[in-house]
């Protein structure tokens, strides 16, 4: 039988592997211009790309009690760091005073990615410096991230140019499935979609259990 550290390690060889062979292929559909779908039609391909990894953690999470224990090993800091690399929603930013997006999409989507960015340092630090209120500080930060992810996925829909695009004027969306800014909705926000789902059902599982720490669990 395999110890729990070379568990473990191939647990984590193993999402290493899942995560590279998952951008390569949003890199390639970007490349050859597979999300930006059909005007007359719903963007199936890019809700597809943005949802698809999202389901396919979840059904690995409630189906496979050896993931549910990998993701409770992963140390919780970390976690909350990565989110750091909301930054690149900055992008969105960009491109609104370029006048390649419409404010209503680019504004909430961007400076949202950018604030949790800039905070992902601090509640990480927070976590160890173990500081009183730094449970709450984290489930709060975790639910307003996640809501700017949805809040953005939502307006970049409403304003795509597709029939979902009831929001789309002038100027429409279409720039966020080209790559590279296509990678940023099929790659990015699915990924920090699921590391918030990680974080919440950690914060959930220690409300449930005060006994279980917040922290890497060896």
């Amino acid at each position: 039988m395999k110890s729990q550290p070379l568990q473990n390690t191939i647990s984590r060889t193993f999402l290493g592997s899942v995560l590279g062979v998952w951008f390569v292929l949003a890199l390639v559909y970007s490349i050859l211009g597979g999300f930006r779908g059909d005007p007359s039609q719903p963007p199936l391909a890019l809700g597809l790309g943005v949802l698809s990894p999202v389901l396919l953690f979840l059904a690995a999470w409630y189906g496979s009690a050896r993931v549910r224990h990998f993701v409770a090993s992963l140390d919780l800091q970390t976690i909350t760091f990565l989110q750091i690399g909301r930054i690149f929603g900055g992008a969105f930013l960009i491109q609104y005073l370029l006048g390649g997006l419409p404010g209503v999409f680019a504004l909430p989507a961007g400076w949202g990615d950018v604030a949790i960015a800039l905070t992902a340092p601090l509640v990480a630090w927070m976590l160890v410096a173990k500081t009183p209120s730094r449970l709450s500080i984290l489930l709060v930060w975790t639910v307003l991230g996640t809501l700017d992810l949805i809040v953005a996925v939502s307006l970049g829909i409403l304003t795509s140019q597709s029939t979902l695009g009831v929001l789309a004027g002038a100027m429409n969306s279409a720039a966020v499935v080209v790559f590279p800014l296509s990678l940023i909705p099929t790659f990015l926000v699915p990924f920090y979609l699921i590391l918030h789902l990680i974080t919440l059902a950690r914060v959930r599982g220690h409300l449930a259990y005060p006994q279980q720490s917040l922290m890497k669990q060896k």
